[in-house]
């Protein structure tokens, strides 16, 4: 396909007016919705919006590559934006955007389109093109000028396909220094295309083969093959996602950002062909895929392999807690504990509530160890379950508070944590075990060796240990005063508003999560579910009360988060705080407290762990749970109405 059929005429823009970052996404999305390219302005500024937040598309150069692949983009496009002043898009190299090119892919897109993008990515790299591109008037100079870079790149690839055959007939050896490489990114749209290009062009200048894997949108693409990973001096994988990694065992291994393949390519090949980079050792059993982000901190990597626990938990837990509420709803006003729906429901939900903290511990352990880490996991957790009042449990946890709890979801977090970590262990102390082997760490040590040490330090250590605590935990919230509930709760729901889904939002969830299963107590349910609707509900009300002080996309938006507050979705008030962080936030996160507290002092109970206000026929005191979200939301969206300084060019 030609660039040119992408490139719509209709939907360039040759002079920006925008000076911020949020202020060119706007306008470039509000023109591709103009052009008829994308149905939905706030899906596709959502998508827009969470690729910049894992990291920028400013990738320096002067040139800004923003994407996102939706189910709102009617065909595939790419718009070309121009600044003439520059917009500040925290581009990597700290210098302003001239150039932009926002990427709309349709899902489903077909091979044809991805690849034609890929070409767009690789054309970018070449600098005149950039040079003249700045200097570009009209949409049908800038068509000329791609027409003319993407001829000059099919007649390279020709030279470089004769030149590659004429090698496969000589019998003489290259003595250029050869490696491979594998480039990735998490949408596989742009950034994968751009590092392919930048390494390939790099090495050329270099003197130096290399063949590059892309694990794009559209699949692996040039594969690497066994011989080619073997006749490589190194490998590189510039990468932000999983890659198979067991087929370069015994390699030196660059591992690095995807990023650092398009600005610091030289670096890469020049520590892959000299030897520098450490060899990396597969074991056996290790999975095709591996997480080869290079760029977490060690608590980021902590709050990763927590929230996969939590992510594949969280069925469980709604699920099996709706069913088991619904049946209580049954007990009460339909039967009695005796009657079949009852017992079906409440056994049904029952059965999922069993899984959860074994699914937490063994997906935790999974994140840090791969697959041989699961089963220690999954047992550990179900360990975790279990009433730890025997043999090395009975004198710990009996003599110093006469529990008989079990160690609970805290125990369970620390069981995966256990199982990963160990895995990783384990993998280390066999790593010198001969080749021949091989064959029995994945079928014979690990699950043994696993296991054991898994089971000997939850009998004798975490279940007593977390027993205690969980027991002094479950005591403290059975019986604290309405006082210590209200404090608590409203901790809880304004915790809810400070990041929207983050950390701080994950923390206070887990934390009500936790007190529910050890309790079966939906009090702090209540409160967290009341401030985490909050957020929505008074962007909703502010763009409703006060709509000269927002845009047009903002007060559609708001009119969306009507429904995503009543369903409990925080992240709906998201593009506001990212637009508005101070004002938002601050409202946001009075009117989340208020609410939580209110559900204490009112002792509304939610039996439910999610569901917002489709579950309010099973809480304990409907009318209440409903006033409170009321009147948190009211307070936040008048302050955040009042706060908010009115537009004066609202569009």
């Amino acid at each position: 396909m030609d660039i040119r059929e992408l490139l719509l005429k209709d939907a360039m823009i040759m002079d920006m007016k925008a000076s911020t970052k949020r202020e060119a996404i706007d306008e470039m999305v509000h023109q591709y919705f103009k052009a008829g390219v994308i149905d939905d302005e706030e899906l596709y500024k959502k998508d827009i919006l969470a690729r910049e937040a894992q990291s920028t598309t400013g990738i320096g150069d002067g040139i800004a590559m923003p994407h996102a692949k939706d189910k709102a983009v009617k065909r595939a496009t790419v718009m070309f934006a121009k600044s003439a002043t520059g917009v500040d898009y925290d581009a990597l190299d700290g210098n302003p955007v001239h150039l932009f090119f926002m990427i709309a892919a349709p899902e489903g897109a077909n091979n044809t389109h991805l690849q034609a993008l890929a070409a767009l990515s690789s054309l970018l790299i070449n600098p005149e093109l950039v040079a003249a591109l700045k200097k570009a008037q009209t949409p049908e100079e800038v068509h000329q000028l791609f027409a003319d870079a993407e001829a000059k790149k099919e007649a390279k690839e020709k030279a470089e396909v004769a030149k590659e055959a004429a090698k496969q007939t000589t019998v003489k050896v290259d003595d250029k220094p050869y490696v491979v490489a594998v480039t990735a990114c998490p949408t596989g749209i742009a950034h994968t295309y751009m590092a392919e290009e930048s390494l390939k062009k790099t090495a050329e200048a270099m003197g130096v083969d290399i063949k590059v894997e892309t694990n794009g949108s559209e699949g692996v693409k040039h594969r690497l093959t066994s011989d080619e990973i073997s006749r490589a001096a190194g490998v590189i994988i510039a990468a932000d996602k999983k890659v198979e990694m067991a087929r370069f065992d015994g390699k030196p291994l660059v591992n690095r950002p995807v990023v650092d393949g398009i600005k610091k390519a030289d670096q890469l090949i020049n520590e892959a062909v000299k030897g520098n980079a450490p060899v990396y050792h597969a074991a056996a059993d290790e999975g095709a895929a591996e997480d080869t982000s290079a760029n977490g901190t060690v608590w980021g990597e902590i709050y990763k392999d927590l929230m996969n626990g939590i992510s594949h938990m969280l069925p469980f837990v709604v699920g099996g807690g709706i069913l088991i509420a619904l049946s209580f709803v049954i007990e009460q006003y339909f039967g009695g504990a005796k009657s079949l729906p009852f017992i079906f429901l409440n056994n049904a939900g029952s059965l999922a509530f069993a899984f959860m903290i074994p699914v937490l511990a063994g997906y935790i352990a999974e994140s840090i160890g791969d697959r041989p880490a699961l089963m220690p996991g999954f047992v550990g957790g179900f360990m975790a379950t279990v009433y730890s009042g025997s043999f090395g449990g009975v004198y710990v946890a009996n003599v110093m508070t006469n529990a008989k709890s079990s160690a609970g979801f805290l125990g369970g977090i620390a069981a995966g944590f256990i199982a990963g970590y160990l895995t990783l262990f384990l993998k280390k102390l066999f790593a010198k075990l001969p080749k021949s082997l091989e064959g029995m760490k994945p079928m014979l040590l690990y699950p043994i060796f696993g296991l054991l040490l898994v089971a000997l330090i939850m009998f004798f250590i975490v279940n007593p240990i977390f027993a205690v605590v969980n027991t002094w935990v479950t005591a403290f919230l059975n019986h604290m005063g309405t006082g210590n509930a209200v404090l608590l709760g409203l901790i809880l729901g304004g915790m809810m508003s400070i990041d929207m889904g983050g950390p701080f939002n994950k923390a206070a969830y887990v934390f009500a999560v936790a007190a529910f299963t050890s309790t079966k107590n939906g009090d702090l349910m209540a409160a967290v579910m009341a401030g985490g609707m909050v957020p929505p509900f008074a962007t909703a009300i502010a763009t409703a009360f006060w709509p000269k002080k927002f845009t047009d996309d903002e007060r559609k938006a708001g009119i969306t988060n009507w429904v995503l507050g009543f369903s409990f979705i925080t992240e709906g008030a998201i593009p506001f705080a990212t637009a508005d962080p101070l004002r938002v936030l601050s409202s946001c996160i009075l009117g989340s407290a208020t609410a939580g507290a209110l559900t204490q002092w009112w002792h509304v109970s939610v039996p439910a762990p999610h569901g917002g206000f489709w579950v309010t026929p099973l809480a304990s005191n409907p009318f209440g749970y409903i006033i409170a979200v009321v009147i948190g939301s009211i307070i936040a969206g008048v302050l955040l109405g009042i706060w908010r300084p009115e537009k004066t060019n609202a569009k």
